[in-house]
């Protein structure tokens, strides 16, 4: 009768199992030790509506509607801070609209106030987004720009994103910015803002937005313009 081995082979078994089992707890180990554990809050406990003046420069406020904003969804409260909504005017020209919108603990989510989204859910024709890069405070601002067209008006927009100490160009950097500062142990704040006026002239247009843009920067205190700027 030929001997019984099959009780030898489960220490071998056994032996691979714990080997696998090892590499998974180290891998979430790591994964534990990696995770992001400072949050970076440039904006903390201070109010949007506290920061941003009601007069900037020879715009003054004159409402909080009138802004294409995003439908009601629960999602948005429980993913910004604040947000702010407020209309300009300098008395002579089309007013500006100005849309800020604050996530204290960034994860990717801050698309639901993009332009593109926007715009497109209420009913807008929507050109390409480009870049367009605005000088204030001494900075150059990575912003996009895009054209809104609803009932033969159109709107002229440009808005940026700031994601902890970073303002990517576009949503695909943006996402990768949120990873490249959570690899680094950092939960990010994030702010958009968005800046826009209706007229038939783009060019018109578009330089009243860029010195609506450097005075309101000019309007907050140098030590609070990294709220929206780095």
């Amino acid at each position: 009768m030929k001997p019984v081995f099959g009780s030898f082979t489960r220490p071998e078994i056994d032996r691979r199992k714990f080997i696998v089992g090892l590499l998974f707890a180290s891998a979430a180990g790591v994964a534990f030790l990696r995770r992001p554990r400072v949050r970076l809050d440039y904006l903390g406990n201070e109010k949007l509506e506290n920061l941003i003046p009601k007069t900037i420069g020879p715009w003054s406020y004159v409402t909080a509607s009138g802004l294409v904003v995003p439908a009601d969804d629960p999602l948005e409260k429980l993913i910004y801070a604040q947000t702010l909504t407020r209309v300009y005017s300098d008395g002579r020209n089309s007013p500006i609209m100005l849309l800020v919108a604050q996530n204290g603990s960034q994860t990717g989510f801050l698309q639901i106030h993009r332009p593109e989204i926007c715009y497109t859910a209420g009913g807008y024709q929507i050109s390409a987004v480009t870049p367009h890069p605005i000088s204030a405070d001494g900075k150059i601002i990575p912003a996009n720009r895009m054209d809104a067209m609803s009932g033969g008006l159109t709107e002229h927009v440009i808005y940026w994103t700031r994601v902890g100490d970073r303002i990517p160009p576009n949503w695909r950097d943006q996402k990768l910015a949120v990873a490249e500062q959570n690899l680094e142990g950092v939960i990010p704040d994030a702010i958009l803002v968005r800046v826009s006026t209706v007229s038939n002239d783009a060019t018109e247009a578009l330089a009243r937005i860029d010195a609506f843009v450097a005075a309101m920067l000019r309007s907050v205190p140098p030590n609070r313009r990294s709220v929206f700027v780095v």
